[in-house]
């Protein structure tokens, strides 16, 4: 008879579940890059929510109980990505509290509708917005916040964030691999995981390399923080947890390798993993490919795959981006036939006359332009299309990518095909935007 234990092994409650995840390496990935050092995941999908933001979301509610600023029955309200409200919705049950999350309009459905399953409620702000205009998903919860009297987490700020890594992860990486971690790679964005875990690495051996994968557009890899599609990952300004002198590095990756790692991770490795574990995992292969036999990468894996099915693992999506190859008479492939000569993405802005627009596609020869907001690369907004009074054409972006098929546009993508409504031309005099 198997002996069995003196105590149960049961947890008291779910929280008390979140942290210790497993490493594991990535045999499949290493053998086929011929990689000479060790190549690990860390994998936080193990965490009650799947996400590294457990540990935040539990830290930073505790120590608001802690100093009286938050009470029995209260109100938390947070802008989020998905992963933070989850972890935050969960210590919310089970202690009591009602959550509002905001959230911007690139978020993948799933993520919306499981949040709402947590039973938290969900306002969604469009993404290309900057962060002071009040439709942004941060002013828009500085609003909720004080119009509900609620408490905001503000993971951004808050330096209970980094310390949540800094009291768990960075201890248990140290743990699993017997100190002898030499480099640790991990997506940043509001920066509390890379920051957190960064500072106990580096106390524990200066020597440990701490690199930061990030967005191409991002602020943190010099970009100005246009809009790109990675969730969760990069921004347009400088969080309070933001630590350039712990960054030996940062590495700028862009969407398309990003979301094409995620899958060859998803199908090489059997470990579904999103957008921003593709961001970190392609980092960290850059960083192994410069590696010897006794270095250990650990990469960290912020999320599930599940999160991403109607997008990143959608062949759809990916095509109508230009991700993949969705047919051999696509828009790219039949601009492609025409030569060189012709420039690689042709646009108007809303400002520009229709005259100019038509006078654009004659001399290029083309039947068809986007109406693009700014310059590229352009973020997914709302369709609708009216008519004002003013002689004037109102039009929302809709999409163009080289690897779309030559059909209409979806409403999820960058730009506005602009078709039919061009042949109405000469009775409009402009060409504008109407507020989403």
């Amino acid at each position: 008879m198997t002996d069995l234990p003196d105590r149960l092994e049961i947890a008291d409650s779910v929280l008390d579940l979140i942290g210790n995840t497993p490493l594991v390496r990535l045999k499949r990935l290493s053998e086929l890059e011929g990689l000479a050092c060790t190549l690990a995941m860390k994998m936080e999908t193990a965490n009650p929510g799947g996400s590294a933001k457990d540990r935040p979301a539990l830290e930073m509610i505790l120590s608001a109980e802690r100093q009286g600023v938050l009470r029995p029955g209260g109100t938390i309200v947070e802008p989020t990505s998905g992963n933070t409200g989850v972890g935050l919705a969960i210590v919310a049950a089970q202690r009591g509290y009602r959550c509002v999350f905001v959230m911007t309009d690139k978020v993948a459905p799933e993520k919306v509708a499981l949040l709402r399953a947590y039973g938290a409620e969900v306002v969604v702000c469009p993404v290309a917005v900057p962060p002071d205009d009040p439709q942004s998903y941060y002013s828009v919860a500085e609003r909720l916040t004080r119009e509900l009297a609620a408490f905001r987490p503000n993971q951004y700020a808050n330096p209970d964030n980094p310390l949540a890594h800094e009291l768990t992860t960075g201890p248990e990486l140290w743990r699993q691999t017997g100190g002898r971690i030499t480099h640790f790679v991990a997506g940043a964005g509001t920066c509390g995981t890379i920051t957190g875990t960064g500072r106990y690495l580096k106390r524990m051996n200066p020597s440990v390399r701490i690199i930061a994968a990030d967005p191409e557009g991002s602020v943190f890899s010099g970009g100005s923080g246009r809009p790109y599609l990675v969730e969760g990952v990069g921004e347009d300004f400088f969080p309070a947890a933001w630590a350039p002198d712990l960054l030996d590095e940062v590495i700028p990756v862009s969407d398309e390798e990003s979301f094409l790692t995620a899958r060859r991770v998803s199908r090489d490795e059997g470990i579904l993993i999103g957008g921003s574990g593709g961001l970190a995992v392609a980092a960290a292969l850059q960083v192994a490919k410069r590696c010897g036999p006794d270095d250990i990468v650990v990469v960290l894996n912020p999320d599930s795959g599940r999160g991403y099915l109607s997008r990143v693992f959608d062949d759809g999506w990916m095509a109508n981006f230009g991700f993949l190859k969705e047919c051999d008479l696509c828009v790219g492939a039949v601009l492609g036939a025409r030569g060189s000569a012709l420039p690689p993405l042709l646009y108007v802005n809303p400002d520009q006359t229709v005259r100019e627009a038509i006078s654009i596609m004659r001399a290029n020869g083309i039947s068809q332009l986007p109406v693009c907001k700014n310059d590229p690369p352009f973020a997914a907004l709302r369709i609708t299309s009216t008519l004002d009074g003013g002689n004037s054409l109102v039009l929302p972006p809709r999409a163009w990518a080289p690897g779309r098929r030559l059909r209409a546009a979806d409403g999820e993508q960058r730009g506005f095909v602009l078709g039919k409504l061009l042949q109405r031309g000469a009775d409009f005099d402009r060409v504008s935007f109407e507020p989403d």
